[in-house]
């Protein structure tokens, strides 16, 4: 028998946002390969303004609408994901706070410890004498 997917299940939340940030990190790496595709086209744009004959005015117009276009599918992408940010809690189920504090703690009795065998020796010293 087939075991049901845990993902976007009410009982496990925390697969249910870690699936969400996947899909979330995946259409930002798109976004990101949209960038560089603008780029690429202002490239190819400057390139025909150097070009030494002049520029063809056709490709300039065809590739400074698509950069266009381009922006704005970007822009509304990212403003999208922006509004999804707002709704996501990355640290909802994060211990990372605790862990820290604790770690913190461990330090800070390792010092009170260090001072405390410290003055044991110095009193030895003194006792000794």
């Amino acid at each position: 028998m087939a075991m049901a997917s845990p993902i976007g299940t009410a009982s496990n939340p925390i697969s249910t946002t870690a699936a969400a940030q996947s899909t979330s990190l995946q259409r930002l790496y798109h976004v990101e390969k949209r960038i560089v595709h603008a780029l690429e086209l202002a490239g190819n744009v400057m390139e025909e303004f150097a070009n030494a004959s002049g520029p063809r005015m056709d490709a300039v117009n065809n590739q400074c609408r698509e950069f266009m276009q381009s922006i704005k599918d970007i822009q509304v992408t990212l403003r999208e994901e922006i509004k999804n940010m707002c709704e996501y809690r990355p640290f909802e189920y994060c211990d990372y706070a605790s862990r820290t504090t604790a770690e913190i703690s461990c330090k800070k009795l390792d010092c009170v410890t260090g001072q405390l065998d410290d003055m044991e020796e110095t009193i030895k010293q003194y006792d000794g004498k």
